[in-house]
């Protein structure tokens, strides 16, 4: 029963320390926190376009290689038919 309690007791205080630590905050941190968030998104964002930059070049290469494969295949039909 006494275990049971200490949970109890435990679950409220990681429950109730958070909170009790947010009140605390001044607006000057909450702006802080906002501005790094936003810096967090932006980087984010751009990150983003990053990739889908990236993508459309693997796609591109990609369908180049398959191009390129396609022609060779060609040509080595086409010299084993000589």
């Amino acid at each position: 029963m006494l275990k049971g309690n200490r949970l109890k007791s435990g679950a409220i205080l990681v429950v109730a320390a958070p909170l009790l630590l947010a009140a605390c905050a001044s607006q000057d941190d909450v702006r802080r926190a906002q501005a790094t968030a936003d810096q967090a998104l932006a980087a984010a964002q751009q990150a983003n376009q990053t990739a889908q930059a990236a993508m459309q070049k693997a796609d591109q290469a990609a369908a180049d290689a398959a191009a390129a494969s396609a022609k060779a295949d060609r040509m080595f039909q086409q010299s084993l038919r000589k």
